[in-house]
């Protein structure tokens, strides 16, 4: 019965149930996690933007809607998020005369990821395709899902804001949950707060 208190008191025991556990949280962490750019105009004051409405021209997006004539789930997916996430901000969208245009694309890449493991020891470990060895890195594969969204000043007919966010994904597509974490970390950047910017 004292076996399992035995081998935690050991050293080499702790340390590898502190990697096993930092391992797993680091894993769920980069899995949820949104990588978030903006850029935008300096002289656009974004605080004037009360109404909004899709750009007349979308794109197609990467499961071939809207362009063929129906909305794609993604397309939908994305509506549906930025709809939601505009609202929360406090823009209406209206069917003519908005004060700004939305627009958005979305792809999904295949991508690799190279890191190196540490020990500890002051030197790094790891592995590559299953080799182990002193001084390898570790190379892992993943999706990775990008979205891009623009926001047009409608008057001007001139970018005024662009936000894109990239994450990690399950398939060749981006799933609804997915959709709503990278567009709310996205659209989380709007309107910029730089104290360059007229608001």
């Amino acid at each position: 019965m004292n076996r399992i208190p035995r081998f935690l008191a050991r050293p080499a025991a702790l340390a590898a149930m502190s990697l096993v556990l930092l391992l797993g949280v680091s894993s769920c962490t980069t899995a949820s996690r949104v990588g978030v750019t903006n850029d935008f105009d300096h002289a656009v004051n974004f605080r004037a933007f009360k109404t909004w409405a899709w750009y007349p021209q979308q794109p197609t997006d990467t499961e071939g809607g809207p362009a063929k004539g129906y909305e794609s789930f993604l397309d939908k997916r994305m509506r549906a998020s930025v709809s939601a996430e505009m609202a929360r901000k406090g823009l209406t969208e209206v069917e003519k005369a908005p004060d700004i245009y939305v627009a958005y694309s979305a792809r999904v890449e295949d991508k690799q990821q190279v890191s190196p493991y540490y020990n500890g020891l002051g030197y790094p470990y790891g592995y590559g395709y299953g080799y182990y060895g002193r001084g390898m890195q570790s190379v892992s594969q993943y999706k990775a899902g990008t979205v891009v969204i623009d926001i047009i000043d409608a008057r001007r007919k001139e970018l005024a804001w662009r936000g894109t966010g990239q994450a990690q994904v399950d398939q060749n597509t981006i799933n609804e949950a997915e959709t709503v974490r990278i567009v709310n970390g996205i659209l989380s950047t709007y309107p910029p707060q730089d104290n360059n910017a007229r608001r």
